[in-house]
């Protein structure tokens, strides 16, 4: 697939502009909230200029409010590249990352974790939700046939086992209703719990799954043909397509288990980004990263402030404008094709 100077160009303009609209929008997202917060005193607290914030506000900022902004834009990167990468891997525009189980399986691992949570193992609740992710998305390939496994079968193991996570949990949840509010909270997304330690960990899979997923951008396009074409461009497709979707796993995984679950942004973003770059192509990837850190940390904002002093689920949120969206994508890209 041609790829030329100017298109690289354009690319990586796309990719500079947002990278310059995250870092404003993380800016206002740091410094709005129930305590407003100016920008000079953001500025010069963190250039150690006088004139800064005093201690008090200057807690808000560095202990609440800037990790919740990084952990927002882990997240909203993670999830909107892996809902590109499903789409390519399964060409349907419709995918999104909780294809595999995913978000069924973390779902299931949280439920445990709170059921069990008199044992002690409440506070590990995004352990249990990540092992649960990685668990879900394990059994989908063995259900499907193993690593090398044809995407529709992919796609129909996937349905199976989010069928069965999802009514194993909801046993559990009738069962021991009275534990179970906080795992609620967590189903409809939230950040309000994010600190320094969260950030450290998500990062550290979120950056290795998005750069493995980077490294194999140019790769990934030759998917969205058939694999006999994708052989003959030098390309072995099923290996290639265990990687995009072992790198696109972990990602979402690392995410829901940092956040719960956070819908539609792996759908909305990367066609708002390919439209702009008017090319179908995972070249885009990382735009569709920034784009995807961007949005996230813009809906957080709004969830924060949009009911002050009460707080939306950034779930739903997104659910409320991605619904939506979901539906135009289905009429225009999915059902007539």
């Amino acid at each position: 697939m041609p790829f030329g100077g100017q298109e690289r160009i354009w690319h990586r303009g796309v990719a500079a502009l947002l990278a310059v609209v995250l870092v404003l929008i993380a800016l206002l997202a740091i410094g709005v909230g129930p305590v407003p917060i100016p920008f000079s005193e953001i500025v010069r607290s963190a250039l150690h200029l006088p004139g800064g914030m005093g201690s008090q506000d200057a807690i808000v900022v560095w202990q609440l409010r800037v990790p919740r902004v990084v952990l927002a834009a882990l997240i909203g990167a993670a999830l909107a590249t892996s809902g590109a990468v499903y789409q390519t891997v399964f060409r349907n525009p419709l995918a999104d990352p909780y294809l595999l189980g995913t978000a069924a399986g973390a779902g299931l691992g949280a439920t445990a974790a709170m059921v069990m949570g008199h044992s002690g193992f409440s506070g590990q609740l995004p352990l249990f939700a990540f092992c649960g992710g990685v668990l879900a998305v394990i059994a989908t390939f063995t259900f499907a046939g193993g690593v090398h496994a044809d995407p529709r079968s992919l796609l129909l193991a996937g349905i199976a086992v989010s069928a069965f996570a999802t009514s194993v949990q909801t046993y559990l949840q009738q069962r021991n209703s009275d534990v179970l509010r906080p795992v609620y909270s967590w189903i409809l997304g939230e950040l309000t719990t994010a600190d320094w330690n969260t950030v450290r960990w998500a990062a550290a899979y979120i950056a290795l799954a998005i750069a493995v997923m980077l490294t194999i951008a140019r790769r990934l396009d030759a998917l969205m043909l058939s694999d006999e074409e994708a052989y003959s461009l030098g390309v072995t497709p099923r290996r290639l397509r265990f990687i995009a979707v072992a790198a696109a796993t972990l990602a979402t995984a690392t995410a829901v288990s940092a956040s719960g679950l956070i819908g539609f942004v792996g759908i909305i973003v990367p066609h708002l980004v390919r439209g702009v770059t008017k090319r179908a192509t995972n070249r885009a990837l990382l735009s569709i990263a920034l784009a995807g850190a961007a949005f996230l940390v813009l809906a957080d904002m709004g969830a924060r402030t949009l009911l002050s002093p009460a707080e939306m689920p950034i779930g739903v949120l997104t659910a409320f404008i991605g619904a939506p969206f979901f539906a135009v994508v289905m009429r225009v890209r999915g059902v007539h094709r």
